[in-house]
């Protein structure tokens, strides 16, 4: 986080104090000031540039998903022969039978 952004809120925060309270406005931007990086500190945030390439390994990783599992579906299929396929999916264990790639909400 950009300690000059929260610099700059604390001095926004303090030019609020009433003229005749100038005397406090220091205390009040040393202190709000220190709070202020203490909390944000436990918030445990990352930076745009970390999440965006988080979200781009994500991105190619759900697309490996897919293929993988275009990759099994296609593999299931040659295991069933295809004269009597119905019968035998009908019979074939549920982890064997054919079924279609999981679809995954947009990363937006």
């Amino acid at each position: 986080m950009d300690p000059l952004w929260i610099d700059d809120l604390v001095r926004r925060f303090g030019e609020q104090l009433p003229p005749g309270m100038a005397a406090l406005r220091e205390d009040f931007e040393r202190n709000s000031q220190a709070l202020l990086q203490a909390a944000l500190a436990k918030l445990d945030l990352v930076t745009r540039e970390e999440f965006e390439v988080q979200r781009e390994v994500l991105a190619r990783t759900r697309a490996q998903l897919e293929q993988l599992e275009l990759q099994v579906i296609a593999l299931e299929q040659r295991i069933i022969p295809v004269v009597g396929a119905s019968s035998a999916t009908a019979s074939a264990p549920a982890n064997l039978q054919q079924t279609a790639p999981t679809s995954h909400p947009p990363l937006d």
